[in-house]
């Protein structure tokens, strides 16, 4: 069987929301016990997070609404005022989006053709005179880790660290190499490779963020962003080689890249520590003891059913053929690609179809055979693109603060959590500088500790987890800003997007 072309998929609907920070730096607030709209917050969360649908759309401009992550919509009245419902008529909530060489956005209402404003603190709609009060610098909302496609090029971009360069020339996206964290500071990004080096204007890496690091970015629907220097240079890949650098020619639209959050590829290991992968074309088996690429898989999963597709390196998704063997020459809307997962302990058991778990035949073949999971049916789990992680839960970042001790769950901006295998499923988890987290008989937790501590990790979604902390709890996010392990289920709180 041929290996097929790598297909990339559409940003999720998630992947393409926005914020919208007004001249003042603050954020168009959804303020759900006002029904109102305001521009105060310092942050981007929840509330400020807006979806950006698309009814028509030019080069320079289009016809959009935003809806909130409630699922209600931003209005503009006849008297000015901005609120939030569902759209009255056709027109109703209907905004002229035009895109200015700025990077900065303007929202003109149709109907009455006036401007969405603030004044820092209050929305409204009452100028059609155009002013630097109407502009807004959207913030893509997605996850910091993130991968940037080149639908030109149809590749994707990967951090060369020997040569201190980036490429776009990864054909998978399967490499922590390709994998960049967007930080967002004083209104500039900053591309982090997944070394600790950022992108820079003068084509080579840097180590640590600087003015020479400082990107804008230019962002359309779509989840389409151009990254330039604010003095007419933009960034777009050039040579044979497809070097990452700036320049002032692009063609074809080479300056757009696709933004989405980094996906998840992992690999599997058996209870004789082979790893499972991809033979033959599309057999697969555990019969080898190195990581190759043929040994990783994209971890696809529905977090609305506990069910996983897991696509191979060669573009097939595993799947169950006849004689129960699981095969590598799946595709994505067959029903015999879905497998049911139960957790053990960080272990991972896969369930097919026809009701059978997945084990290691004496033949070391992946198998649908068994009627009950034993030791044979579990599977080692390992991050196969993520030597770190950053967490974000429904108050926003895990990080530390310099003014607490204590590790905060409502961060902007967030911290690393450096992984460090310790068996299949458990981690330790080390802090910037080397300590480890340890965690304090309150379930709170401190990034300074000594001795390394087990972490168990457990995927609930292609890219959502749950953690399962040293005292025997999960991990959660409060209300309060701090970090806790101290629930014995697992809630809405316990889940965290990586």
């Amino acid at each position: 069987m041929d290996e097929v072309e790598w297909i990339h998929r559409h940003p999720k609907a998630e992947d393409l929301r926005v914020g919208l920070i007004s001249w003042a730096g603050t954020y168009l607030t959804f303020e759900a016990c006002k029904n109102t709209v305001t521009a105060t917050a310092k942050s981007l969360g929840r509330r400020q997070t807006w979806e950006i649908l698309v009814s028509n759309e030019h080069e320079t401009q289009a016809v959009v609404r935003l809806k909130s992550v409630q699922g209600l919509y931003l209005l503009c009245e006849c008297d000015g005022t901005v609120c939030y419902g569902r759209p009255r008529t056709s027109h109703h909530g209907c905004f002229l989006l035009r895109f200015h060489r700025n990077s900065k956005w303007t929202l003109q209402c149709l109907i009455s053709g006036r401007y969405l404003e603030s004044n820092g603190k209050d929305v409204f709609c009452t100028s059609r005179v155009l002013s630097a009060y109407h502009m807004w610098t959207p913030r893509p909302a997605l996850h910091v880790h993130v991968i940037l496609y080149s639908p030109i090029h149809r590749c994707y971009a990967r951090a060369d660290p020997t040569m201190g360069r980036i490429w776009v020339d990864a054909a998978v996206p399967c490499l922590e190499e390709c994998g960049f964290l967007l930080h967002f500071r004083d209104g500039c990004y900053h591309l982090e490779t997944s070394t600790h080096h950022f992108l820079s204007h003068v084509d080579r890496l840097f180590s640590q963020p600087s003015s020479q690091t400082a990107f804008h970015m230019q962002v359309r629907p779509g989840g389409f962003v151009a990254l330039c220097d604010g003095e007419g240079g933009m960034l777009y890949p050039q040579g044979t080689h497809l070097l990452l650098g700036l320049g002032c020619n692009p063609v074809r639209g080479e300056e757009w890249f696709i933004l989405q959050h980094c996906p998840v590829w992992v690999s599997l290991r058996s209870k004789t520590r082979r790893f499972v992968s991809v033979v033959y074309d599309d057999e697969v088996c555990a019969a080898s003891e190195r990581l190759t690429s043929m040994s990783l898989f994209q971890f696809e999963c529905d977090s609305e059913s506990p069910t996983v597709q897991l696509r191979s390196a060669n573009g097939y998704y595993l799947a169950q053929r006849r004689h129960r063997a699981v095969m590598a020459d799946g595709h994505p809307l067959e029903s015999n690609t879905f497998f049911q997962m139960h957790w053990n302990c960080g272990r991972i058991i896969l369930q097919s179809c026809s009701g059978r778990f997945l084990g290691i035949a004496a033949n070391g073949l992946l198998m649908a055979n068994a009627t009950l999971p034993g030791p044979n049916e579990e599977f080692g789990i390992l991050f196969a693109n993520r030597p770190f992680l950053v967490l974000r839960g429904r108050y926003g970042y895990v990080g530390s603060t310099s003014g607490r001790d204590l590790i905060q769950c409502n961060q902007d901006q967030p911290d690393r959590i450096h992984l460090l295998p310790c068996r299949q499923g458990i981690y330790h988890f080390q802090a910037h500088g080397g300590s480890f987290w340890s965690i304090t008989p309150f379930g709170t937790f401190r990034p300074w500790g000594k001795f390394a501590l087990n972490f168990c990790i457990e995927l609930q979604g292609s890219n959502l987890l749950t953690v399962l902390a040293p005292n025997g709890f999960y991990m959660r996010a409060d209300q309060s800003g701090t970090l806790l392990a101290d629930s014995e289920d697992i809630t809405k709180e316990c889940i965290w997007e990586f």
